[in-house]
């Protein structure tokens, strides 16, 4: 079975290593361009495992343009592995290798169809199962290949199921692969009653509301971590990550919300919350290349966050400071003139 296999982050690197592991017979790669890899979470280049075992390798920006069609094509695939790829696979590439177009997704499919899983993952609590599929016409509907689950905990960030995922998409892979290349081919169709459909995230979904729990804050923190751009609230107009955090159960304090309360050098700053406390722990000013502790740079008495009827009322300060001036040198110009 000639193989391709197409695609831009750690899962694709893990399907490419594993079929090099089982003897498959590879007969090309397809990898994003390393300009491009600021637009995909873990990126990781494949050439570099590519090469040492003489398979040949073609980067894109685009992996729909001509140029790459036609090079898929002179490698004559049964199967292509598309994996770790968020631009849309056209048609025309879809129906080049001779057995189809084989996907991945971190979720347990039906379950959790479409973009952000890692996140999404996170924040449900909900267990996760790394899946390969075939690719139809759907959105990760096609029938499945293999599924190896695993569990999120309750206090598991990104970058923790992540982990989990590079686990689970071992196992499957060496669970299946010697499968497939012997000729088994008996992809199970989903269960359409079961699917659920995740829209994507961005970076603006990582805005901590002080108003909300203590619980839900902790975790969009959680879940908007690494290697996701981070949550983020407001200090004194500077924009603050806030990447690690702990949720606080005992301390009797309150204090009003988004204010902080306390800090201490082993734990960070405690702030209060619509419902509840937290610790914030690890945090960077975005302008910043490092993070560092929370309490090194957050005071008792600051209050985090903007608070919209304040922000409002210096707004229309500076509007009636900037009307009066106008008002003035219209007035100036007037009287020049005259």
């Amino acid at each position: 079975m000639r193989i391709v296999v197409a695609g831009a982050t750690v899962s694709t690197h893990q399907t490419l290593e594993a079929l090099v592991r089982h003897g498959a017979e590879i007969v090309g790669v397809l990898q994003l361009r390393n300009e491009s890899s600021h637009t995909v979470t873990a990126f990781s280049p494949l050439g570099e495992l590519a090469e040492p075992h003489g398979i040949p390798c073609a980067t894109f920006r685009n992996i729909n343009d001509s140029e790459i069609v036609e090079q898929v094509r002179e490698w004559q695939p049964d199967l292509m592995f598309v994996v770790g790829i968020s631009q849309l696979v056209r048609d025309e590439m879809m129906s080049i290798p001779k057995r189809g177009c084989v996907g991945f997704h971190p979720t347990f499919l039906p379950v959790g169809r479409g973009r952000a899983p890692l996140a999404w993952l996170t924040l449900d609590g909900q267990p996760g199962a790394a899946t390969f599929f075939m690719i139809d016409e759907g959105v990760d509907s096609g029938p499945i290949f293999v599924q190896e689950t695993f569990e999120v905990a309750p206090d598991d960030y990104a970058s923790d199921v992540e982990r989990k995922l590079v686990a689970a998409t071992e196992t499957g892979l060496d669970r299946w692969l010697p499968e497939l290349l012997s000729g088994v081919w008996n992809p199970r169709p989903q269960d359409e009653f079961l699917a659920t459909y995740n829209g994507r995230r961005s970076i603006d979904d990582g805005l901590l509301d002080w108003y909300q729990s203590s619980d839900d804050i902790h975790t969009l923190i959680r879940a908007a971590s690494t290697p996701h751009p981070g949550a983020y609230t407001w200090h004194q107009g500077r924009k603050l990550i806030v990447w690690r955090a702990e949720l606080e159960k005992h301390l009797p304090w309150r204090g009003a919300v988004g204010r902080v309360l306390h800090t201490e050098a082993e734990r960070g700053a405690l702030v209060q919350t619509g419902e509840g406390l937290v610790w914030l722990t690890l945090v960077q000013f975005s302008e910043d290349t490092v993070a560092c502790p929370a309490q090194t740079v957050l005071k008792v008495g600051i209050k985090l966050g903007f608070v919209v009827q304040d922000e409002v009322a210096r707004l229309r300060d500076r509007v009636d400071d900037l009307e009066t001036r106008l008002s003035r040198l219209e007035g100036n110009e007037s009287t020049e003139s005259s």
